[in-house]
């Protein structure tokens, strides 16, 4: 039976939709206890940390660490504090992204706003405080369920490089000047691959060292984050100009509102939806031959992310 044939096996003995729901159960119960409780912690930053990490979302990061871990044949619970740690990142980027300086957002995920429930001084800081914890979350993955340290070692530099000026925030300041002006589509490549695209692939490459990828399973693992984090945020551009605002949770039309330059402005719409799926078929591919446990979530994740309406 080929890696492919155990895919499909797999998948039908539990649907996507409740292995998503599972672990995004788990996660809320992790993340609601994330913080030591014999450490003390200011009530209102506790509070401001928890507001936005209880938002929901699609859980997307934490659920790529999870599916990644297992594909290789990895413990899920092993990978638990890695999958909070991406989570605290992603929110702290939300947080920050939302302020008057920034998108000046009133609404995520159909909720105020961090500033606007807390002031724009503690959003900051609670920001700052996910970042910070995110790297003692990732500790205690070896503190906790023996991953080795070395492999622990290396999850801390990549979530410091694709999180920082590299990474995340190297794509959010090109956004940020993009607004001025994008004249080409590989800016906007540059942005979508840094700005959403490295938190993906660190994800599925953190996955993969709690489990003890090698190096094909971490260079597949890398390939197929690159091409559905660019398919990703190409849906979110064209989800911005058609989706559903009862479903995304905030305003359509954001993106023209604000003058930014998307997929759809270079290409028109249904050529980005063209794209989507070239790319997700990409990623796909790239799983094929590496060796996995069972590819079988990441390969449906991958197809969930193309169809999604939010």
């Amino acid at each position: 039976m080929t890696s492919f044939d155990q895919a499909a096996d797999s998948a039908a003995r539990e649907p996507l939709s409740d292995y998503i729901s599972g672990v995004s159960l788990l996660m809320a119960d992790v993340l609601g206890g994330c913080l030591p409780d014999h450490w003390a912690v200011p009530a209102v930053l506790k509070e401001a940390m928890h507001y936005s990490l209880e938002a929901g979302g699609k859980r997307m990061r934490p659920l790529l660490v999870i599916a990644a871990c297992e594909a290789v044949g990895g413990s899920r619970e092993a990978a638990l504090p890695v999958a909070a740690a991406i989570e605290m990142v992603h929110t702290y980027s939300l947080i920050h992204d939302d302020l008057p300086a920034m998108d000046n957002d009133d609404y995520r995920r159909g909720k105020l706003t961090n500033h606007k429930v807390f002031g724009e001084a503690m959003a900051i800081l609670a920001g700052d405080a996910l970042l910070t914890h995110a790297f003692y979350s990732v500790v205690q993955s070896a503190r906790r369920y023996g991953v080795p340290a070395e492999q622990a070692l290396s999850i801390v530099e990549d979530l410091a490089e694709m999180a920082g000026p590299r990474g995340m925030v190297g794509g959010q300041v090109a956004d940020m000047q993009g607004e001025q002006g994008l004249t080409d589509l590989e800016q906007l490549q540059y942005i979508h691959r840094h700005k959403t695209g490295d938190l993906i692939v660190f994800s599925l490459l953190a996955g993969g060292r709690i489990a003890g990828a090698d190096e094909a399973q971490l260079q597949a693992l890398r390939e197929f984050g690159t091409y559905i984090g660019l398919a990703f945020q190409v849906q979110d551009d064209i989800l911005d100009m058609i989706g559903d605002e009862s479903k995304l949770g905030k305003k359509t039309g954001s993106d023209v509102k604000q003058h930014k330059v998307t997929y759809p402005y270079f290409i028109g719409l249904e050529a980005s939806q063209q794209e989507v799926v070239r790319l997700t078929e990409a990623a796909r591919a790239a799983l094929n031959g590496a060796g996995f446990a069972d590819p079988s979530r990441l390969l449906e994740i991958a197809d969930y992310l193309m169809a999604r309406d939010h």
